[in-house]
């Protein structure tokens, strides 16, 4: 058999829905999207600004979710053209950050645009899960519980 052997074992299974946390951003519990027909990352940020000196820029944004604003500051990455859902070429601030999925902490690079009318404010693609856990296509919340409703004391 040619090429590596995939192991169920190291690998949690994730399902297309799960909550993440961005630790590193201070941001708690929110739905993601996990979508293996998109190659990168991709989170909801309003007033995007990128600045600081030549050599170490920064990129400062906001990430409306759950009805809270996080104003956020990361060291740049890069700048990346990236196709939207409408097909259409945009450019990009990527930072990196720590994103958690269940108990797993994974780091990857993420980039910046605004998804308001995406449903989900984040997006993981097939390059950030990759290595780190299996996609069930059509189960959601395999790791990361659902908040359930209490239930009333009788």
């Amino acid at each position: 058999m040619a090429g590596k052997t995939i192991t169920r074992a190291k690998r949690p299974v994730v399902g297309w829905r799960e909550y993440v946390r961005l630790p590193l951003l201070g941001i708690g519990k929110f739905v993601a999207k996990i979508d293996t027909g998109a190659k990168s990352a991709a989170l909801h940020a309003e007033n995007i600004e990128i600045g600081g000196s030549r050599q170490r820029k920064t990129v400062k944004f906001v990430v409306a979710i759950n009805g809270r604003h996080h104003h956020c500051q990361l060291p740049l990455i890069g700048e990346r053209r990236i196709k939207n859902s409408s097909g259409v070429s945009e450019l990009r601030a990527v930072v990196e950050t720590e994103i958690q999925l269940g108990k797993r902490r994974i780091t990857a690079e993420v980039t910046l645009t605004n998804r308001t009318d995406m449903g989900v404010p984040m997006l993981l693609g097939r390059a950030t899960v990759r290595d780190h856990f299996l996609v069930h296509p059509g189960r959601s919340f395999l790791i990361s519980a659902p908040k359930t409703a209490k239930k009333p004391r009788p």
